[in-house]
């Protein structure tokens, strides 16, 4: 595999000049490609990652690989019999969309209606779960590169399918959901396509919250990161309407969601500490977050604290909260200056900061 790899990378180099092209494309090496793709699945995979790497040099790359009849055998293969290929095929297209004339290319060809309606044939296919959630991904990152507005609007069967997902008993379909609604929920205009769903999107959020408080670990630290995302709201971003969106998305969390997010941060697990303690950061910039941060009891003492997460990891992730919470420029006034004035002492000591401690040798003591 790693030799592959390197030939695919060498082969692909070549793709950036014309002659390159011209050599790869139209003349044997075409024929030798082919056949070469023949000898097993493997290696016809390994061929369209190649092909899927120089179509996306350019758009006219893109033309040399089309016109060749690789990319229409690659997405032929999106609805072959085999659900493994099918599953790995979807791969390959999702990376093939990552280009804009990739992604023009396969909205000319029908690719994302036929997409849309692999995922609406879903539920009648035992195997399903195998592809689905190459499905659900290509969809996630299309709306990141787009329009999540449009992209939600135009297949709905997409946004559907997450949140049907995130209700799913089935761990990987879990995954899948957590990781599409936090890449949706990072941007404003997701965050409103998914506030417009009303009860549907309330229901998903308590999920989160459970699955964020108990489970397998994996599931909650992945859960953590996208309620994090869906929180976080840049200073630039901080409308009222969007400020009243994320607090209310916060307070459904649970009856008390300071007191739930600290507990799971001080659990002792590196990685669910450092993930609660991103949702904090996700508030701290915000004003209603530092008004529920200074009336939490003992909250301040907590984020002052240099004791609690002794692993690099955590002491990052304190440092960040440190950070966004001076860095707003409502905080000194809400959490008051003698917080604020202990903050900016916090921040620029950085993160590794031990205070040093006097002790007194005595001579002849043990």
């Amino acid at each position: 595999m790693a030799v592959a790899k390197q030939a695919i990378q060498s082969l692909s180099k070549l793709s950036h000049s014309k002659p390159g092209l011209d050599k790869l494309f139209q003349s044997d090496l075409l024929k030798v490609m082919k056949d070469v793709m023949a000898t097993s699945d493997i290696i016809r995979y390994r061929i369209y990652e190649l092909v899927v790497e120089i179509s996306s040099v350019s758009p006219i790359s893109l033309g040399y690989c089309a016109n060749s009849s690789f990319i229409s055998q690659l997405i032929g293969e999106l609805t072959g019999d085999d659900v493994l290929i099918r599953a790995t095929a979807i791969e390959m297209v999702t990376t093939l969309a990552h280009s804009q004339h990739g992604r023009q290319y396969l909205a000319q060809q029908g690719i994302m209606d036929k997409i849309s309606n692999m995922i609406r044939g879903a539920d009648t296919d035992p195997f399903s779960s195998l592809y689905l959630p190459g499905l659900v991904k290509f969809f996630g990152n299309l709306a990141i590169m787009d329009s999540p507005q449009q992209v939600c609007e135009t297949y709905p069967a997409f946004q559907n399918k997450v949140f049907e997902m995130a209700l799913d008993p089935d761990p990987a379909m879990i995954g899948v959901a957590l990781d599409t609604l936090g890449l949706l929920g990072s941007t404003v205009e997701g965050k409103q396509v998914l506030q417009k769903t009303g009860e549907k999107f309330k229901a998903v959020l308590l999920r989160m919250s459970q699955l964020a408080s108990s489970g397998a670990t994996e599931l909650r630290v992945r859960s953590l990161d996208a309620i994090s995302q869906l929180l976080t709201l840049q200073p630039e971003q901080q409308t009222e309407d969007l400020l009243a969106l994320t607090e209310s998305w916060f307070r459904l969390l649970s009856n008390q969601p300071m007191d739930m997010i600290q507990n799971i941060s001080s659990q002792p697990f590196p990685e669910l500490h450092c993930g609660a303690m991103r949702i904090f950061t996700a508030i701290g910039t915000q004003p209603w977050g530092q008004k529920l941060m200074i009336s939490t009891p003992s909250f301040m003492e907590f984020v002052l604290d240099r004791s609690a997460g002794q692993t690099k990891e955590a002491k990052d992730a304190k440092f960040e909260l440190v950070g966004s919470l001076v860095s707003s420029s409502t905080a000194a006034e809400i959490l008051g200056s003698q917080h604020y004035i202990r903050l900016k002492t916090y921040l620029r000591e950085g993160p590794y900061y031990v205070s040093a401690v006097a002790s007194v040798s005595t001579e002849g003591a043990d």
